[in-house]
């Protein structure tokens, strides 16, 4: 998480180096748009760097869990939203796709329910970057819904 800030940080320290604006929202550098993009793929934990988060949920307790798997998704999910129309969508949707293939098949394989909640984020997290491209405001509406589910499971696995 903190290399991923740092990438953050970075793509716009170079975004505005060659703009001279401090505006993330208008990134004319082709650098500072992988750099961006690979920062929130860390943040969401998509695909290819989506192997902290199972291992993390796993570990941590439950209430940490709920919030790393539902509310730490929200700003980066917000960057990526204010973002969007500057970052390339031929790696976003790369990504996107991948995630949603390899989450979903890699939840097949737990037994565990903290690890299928993490596969099962991991995919519906792809889901939401391949949508934001076509309508961003249905990707807000799909991460509220998605927010119900995994609160729902924590919860109920807290009380038991």
């Amino acid at each position: 998480q903190a290399a991923a800030s740092t990438l953050v940080l970075f793509s716009s320290s170079i975004n505005a180096w060659s703009t001279g604006q401090w505006d993330i929202t208008q990134l004319n550098n082709p650098v500072s748009c992988i750099l961006l993009t690979t920062a929130i793929a860390m943040k969401l934990g998509l695909v290819p760097f989506h192997f902290w988060f199972p291992e993390v949920l796993q570990g941590s307790p439950l209430t940490t869990a709920m919030l790393l798997s539902t509310v730490m998704k929200f700003p980066p999910l917000t960057i990526l939203f204010m973002t969007s129309p500057s970052l390339d969508p031929t790696l976003l949707t790369a990504m996107a796709i991948s995630s949603t293939a390899l989450g979903g098949w890699m939840g097949l394989n737990q037994t565990q329910i903290r690890k299928i909640l993490a596969f099962s984020s991991i995919s519906h997290l792809g889901w939401m970057a391949i949508i934001l491209i076509y309508n961003p405001k249905l990707t807000l509406l799909t991460f509220y819904m998605y927010c119900l589910l995994p609160i729902t499971v924590f919860l109920t696995l807290n009380t038991t």
